[in-house]
């Protein structure tokens, strides 16, 4: 019977090895599949988070962009800022002392383009440095015609060019001209 009981025993505990490791295989398998499901949802967490990241990146841009489109805009002239335009140029010459009038505006064929005419008058300095305020100014601005002349004869007496007058009229188009 002892001899029974042992083998018994030891037939028992054999089965018991075997179901156990089945159930130590089935939840090392379970602890896979859930380690590679963790893993998985890992890449998907740092997908979206990159995807977060470049969207707020993008509305960062965007921003900025904005700023400087704004900036942009105030170098064309819509067909509705022209009077601001020309009030632009006429503010320019008492800047370096010379006085400054439109004479005409024309909008060529389809509105594609703003010619205006321009006269300024001052000394030579004056109209010069006004000639050179048009040129930097932030509209892209092509020079059609040009006319600088005295407008006083030269007097002896007068010891410095700054004591004549000079006259300049010029036909300026805007090309940054949107209709």
């Amino acid at each position: 019977m002892k001899n029974n009981f042992q083998k018994i025993a030891l037939l028992l505990s054999i089965l018991l090895f075997i179901s156990l490791c089945f159930v130590y295989g089935y939840f090392y398998n379970k602890i896979q599949e859930n380690s590679q499901n963790a893993e998985q949802a890992k890449i998907a967490l740092q997908l979206e988070i990159d995807k977060r990241d470049r969207v707020n990146a993008l509305e960062n841009s965007m921003q900025q962009i904005s700023d400087n489109k704004d900036l942009l805009e105030t170098h064309f002239a819509r067909s509705s800022d022209v009077v601001p335009f020309l009030n632009t140029i006429e503010s320019l010459a008492p800047w370096v002392g010379a006085k400054a009038q439109i004479d005409s505006v024309e909008t060529g064929t389809g509105n594609t383009k703003l010619v205006v005419g321009v006269s300024a008058s001052g000394s030579f300095d004056s109209v010069y440095k006004f000639l050179t305020l048009l040129e930097n100014s932030p509209y892209e601005l092509n020079f059609l015609s040009m006319d600088i002349h005295k407008t006083t004869p030269i007097d002896p007496s007068l010891k410095t060019n700054k004591d004549l007058s000079w006259q300049m009229i010029c036909k300026i188009q805007l090309i940054s001209y949107l209709p």
